[in-house]
Order: C-alpha cells, then sequence, then structure tokens
C-alpha cells in the first residue's frame, strides 16, 4: 500500500512498543478529535434513510457556504478512487508533488499521467488536479487563478481535504461550475479519519454520476449521524481553527530550536527540512514518536501538531535530546 504516515505497524516493527504508547504525529490529522457523543440504536441497527443522508449534504452545504450538489462518500479516498471513471480515459495533469493517489490510480485505469510542477501546465488536459493546500508541503493557490484554470482544461478536481483549518483557500462556495469537482475530508481538521466520511461538491452531472458508481448507501448511519452534528458545531470549529493557529507556531518554535527549518504546512501539519531526516527520523521513533519521510526527499521531515500537554512534552524532549 501507498505510504500516507499512520502505518505504526511498521513503527512497532522496527523500534518496539504498544500501539497506545506511540505519538502518531505522521499524518496531519487533528489530535485532538470533534466528541462525537452517543449515538441513537437506529444509527447502528437501520440502513440510512435518503432523508437523512439529505440532512447531512445540508449540513456540508451550510458548512462549506456552497449552493452546489454534495455527495457523501467513504472519505476523499473513495471519490478519488471513482474518478477515473467519470470519462473515457484521455491525458491527466497532476500538480506535484502532492498526494501520492492520484497518480497510480489513473494509470492503472488507462489513462495517460504526467507530473507537473507548475500550475499553468495542467492546461489543456482532460483532467487536471490540484490539491489545495497542498500535501506535503503546505502550497496555497489563489481560488481565483484555479477558476481562471477550470475554463483551460475539461475537467478540474480540487482536493481541499485539508482546507477546513484555512477555509479561505476554498473554491467550495462555487455554485456547481461545469468541469469542477471539490473535495472534502472529515478526517483531517475534525480528527475522524476512521469515521471515513468525505464529500464531492461540484457540477450536477458529475456528482450525479458518482453517486450512482457509489451505490445507494456509500457511508453509515453512524457516519452521517456524527458527520452531521460535526459540520453544524460552528463553535467547535472556530475554536478549533484557532488552537491549531497557536499550535503550529509552538511547534515551529520547537522545530527551530532544533535547527529545523520550516519549508512549509498548514495548521494541521508542518513540513521541516533537516540536516538528515532518516536520522530525526529515527531518534524521534526511538522515542516512541512517529513522524513522515519522503522518497527522494532526503532533507524533510513532517509533523502533525502534538494533541495534548503530556505530547507536547515527549516532544520537546525528544527534540532536545542528543
Amino acid at each position: 500500500m501507498t505510504d500516507h504516515g499512520g502505518n505504526l505497524d511498521v513503527a512497532i516493527r522496527r523500534f518496539g512498543g504498544r500501539l497506545e504508547g506511540w505519538i502518531d504525529l505522521s499524518t496531519g490529522i487533528n489530535r485532538q478529535p470533534y466528541p462525537v457523543g452517543e449515538l441513537q440504536p437506529r444509527a447502528w441497527a437501520a440502513l440510512p434513510s435518503r432523508a437523512e443522508i439529505e440532512a447531512l449534504h445540508e449540513a456540508a452545504r451550510s458548512a462549506y457556504g456552497t449552493t452546489a450538489p454534495v455527495l457523501a462518500v467513504a472519505g476523499a479516498q473513495a471519490a478519488i478512487q471513482m474518478l477515473p471513471q467519470l470519462a473515457q480515459h484521455g491525458r491527466a495533469r497532476i500538480l506535484a508533488p502532492t498526494y501520492n493517489e492520484y497518480a497510480p490510480i489513473l494509470t492503472a485505469a488507462g489513462w495517460q499521467v504526467e507530473e507537473v510542477g507548475d500550475l499553468n501546465a495542467l492546461s489543456g488536459a482532460d483532467l487536471a488536479v490540484v490539491v489545495n493546500p497542498n500535501n506535503p508541503d503546505g502550497r496555497q493557490h489563489d481560488p481565483k487563478f484555479l477558476l481562471a484554470l477550470a475554463s483551460r482544461v475539461k475537467r478540474l478536481v480540487v482536493d481541499e481535504s485539508f482546507a477546513d483549518a484555512m477555509p479561505g483557500v476554498s473554491l467550495a462556495a462555487e455554485p456547481g461550475r461545469p468541469g469542477l469537482l471539490i473535495l472534502r475530508s472529515l478526517g483531517k481538521f475534525y480528527g475522524l479519519a476512521g469515521l471515513r466520511l468525505g464529500f464531492v461538491i461540484g457540477y450536477e452531472a458529475d456528482v450525479a454520476a458518482l453517486a450512482a458508481i457509489a451505490g445507494p448507501w456509500p457511508i453509515s448511519g453512524a457516519a452521517i449521524e456524527i458527520g452531521r452534528r460535526a459540520l453544524l458545531d460552528r463553535a467547535w470549529a472556530d475554536e478549533t481553527r484557532a488552537r491549531l493557529a497557536r499550535d503550529a507556531r509552538r511547534l515551529d518554535t520547537l522545530a527551530q530550536s532544533a535547527s529545523w527549518t520550516l519549508v512549509g504546512g498548514t495548521p494541521l501539519f508542518r513540513l521541516y527540512e533537516t540536516e538528515d531526516a532518516e536520522l530525526a527520523h529515527e531518534r524521534l521513533a526511538h522515542a516512541k514518536i512517529w513522524s513522515r519521510i519522503f522518497d527522494g526527499k532526503p532533507k524533510w521531515l513532517r509533523l502533525g501538531l502534538p494533541g495534548d500537554e503530556t505530547e507536547w512534552t515527549r516532544l520537546a524532549a525528544a527534540l532536545s535530546a542528543r
């Protein structure tokens, strides 16, 4: 399976310890997740109704400030898996380096895939993919520029899985423009990756086609109820954005004390340049803190934000150890 971080089984095999003893900072998932509360038995026992699914869609439209069609799916990854089926395969261009699932999925489906380093190089593609803010470096693109790009490609997919922490970058409010699809995730900002819930926002025909591919019950009753609660809780979202911004600055200060240089990031993860990322990764692992390093980037190390003061203390001690 492609490496996405979160692979604590690998960490335990290499460095020992028990699962509950590790701090996983390899994913960029909020370590103070939304408090889901109790669920009614119906969420587990009954097939989701159309009314319940539409209530979740309406909560998503409200949270993302859009009037466009919305489809709930089992995480943004589920939408990515379905993308190749939206059209006959052709030329796909991906702004890279970025999330490492798009290229192999499109290639396996017969698309001619090219990874490019400049936004303008996406022009003319049958399918163009931009992750905004980008994973793993946090690069951001002006929504107005992306809208202009949408008119120069047949279909533009903008993956906004990390956009909840910085909503100003989002195109979600666009009213269903032809050829534009927005992907959102409840796993990152809300810290509910195990819920497997995400959304596709976009043009009516494309959303309808994906809905037909996904089938009648693409998400669980529990995901519907928890997702609806989370999306409607604006106070929690506002407080969490403020906390993440503070904690990102705190993490940068710790990294600076270890002589690491900030490359980029979002309020959910930070990417640093180190003298030797593999060495830094292993030093943290010996302290049972799991980080993320990257093939072809021997100095890059990415960290998510610790969740509580105990985790902050352990990270500070690991970074100060020599």
